[in-house]
């Protein structure tokens, strides 16, 4: 005799909100996603402001220095390189279509291959430059992010010691602890490949080096497979030089990837995300199928900040 199953009104209330919850969750995405990015530069942040703070500054007053300092060093990175890098990056799409005829898996379809990276990568400096507010959306959610993050900052120790527990006070703590630790270890780790790859790719003679160093740079944000991509275009501007200045690029990105790995990484990175590498990589991919390239480069400190709560949980 078959058994009868009963499922009670609470478990189909409990499914049915359970629904509702993950439909909201996706309908408000953006707004999340903006409210994260804002955690993030809060937990950035928030040193340089505790340290004004200590100069008997009020908060207000620290954040919003630590804004102007902020921009500045963005101002003058950003006048300081666009111009050469206009330049480089416009010699590096006159040169590209060179390297490609050096390898022969192209030859065969070379004319249609190279029209289509042409159009890709003539829109290089355009993706870029959507690339990097992408992740904010447009100039309005940028704006919104950084009113999130000052209130974030100002009403920090407030909202931490007045509505949250001892024990959820502490998770959160452990999450800004890891999630500022990545931020500032990812501009380090970004600058250093970026600084190393700059000089070596000068030292073997490759005149378009900025362009090529700054992709390296910007690609480390994303473990495991942003080093390989960014190679890849170094190694075929070398070849329109010669086959030895190729081979000696290649060897240059794994040095610096092994320098980076046994030597920065550790340094730098352990205390602060200790994250799988496998984890890593399906993070990456789940993030990018979600939300584009914002969602790839949000990947990694999402999978922190649940490893974090897991494990703060799982101890309890």
């Amino acid at each position: 005799m078959p058994r009868k199953i009963e499922i009670s009104h609470k478990t189909i209330i409990f499914a049915i909100g359970f629904v509702l919850a993950l439909w909201f969750v996706w309908q408000v995405k953006n707004i999340l996603l903006t409210v994260f990015v804002s955690l993030i530069l809060m937990t950035a942040l928030n040193p340089l402001v505790d340290l004004l703070e200590k100069w008997r500054l009020p908060r207000s007053v620290a954040i919003l220095i630590a804004y102007i300092i902020l921009w500045l060093l963005i101002g003058l990175g950003i006048a300081g390189i666009i111009p050469p890098l206009i330049d480089q990056t416009r010699h590096l799409i006159v040169r590209l279509p060179v390297a490609l005829s050096h390898i022969e898996l192209f030859n065969s379809n070379q004319q249609a291959i190279t029209q289509e990276l042409l159009s890709q990568i003539g829109t290089l400096p355009e993706n870029l430059l959507k690339f990097t507010f992408g992740i904010f959306g447009n100039v309005l959610a940028l704006f919104t992010t950084l009113v999130i993050t000052y209130y974030l900052l100002l009403e920090r120790k407030q909202l931490i010691s007045k509505y949250l527990n001892a024990r959820v006070s502490k998770t959160i703590l452990e999450i800004e602890k890891r999630l500022g630790g990545w931020v500032r270890g990812e501009l380090f780790l970004m600058f250093a490949v970026g600084t190393l790859t700059y000089a070596g790719l000068l030292f073997l003679g490759i005149d378009i080096a900025l362009p090529l160093a700054i992709l390296a740079g910007i690609l480390e944000i994303v473990p495991n497979i942003g080093p390989v991509i960014s190679a890849i275009p170094a190694v075929l501007i070398a070849l329109t030089l010669n086959p030895i200045t190729a081979i000696a690029t290649a060897s240059l990105y794994f040095l610096v990837q092994i320098l980076e790995n046994n030597l920065l990484v550790p340094r730098i990175m352990q205390a602060a995300v200790g994250v799988n590498p496998l984890v890593s990589i399906l993070g990456l991919m789940t993030g990018f199928q979600l939300a584009g390239p914002a969602g790839a480069v949000l990947a990694i400190p999402l999978v922190i900040v649940i490893q974090t709560i897991g494990l703060e949980y799982y101890k309890a």
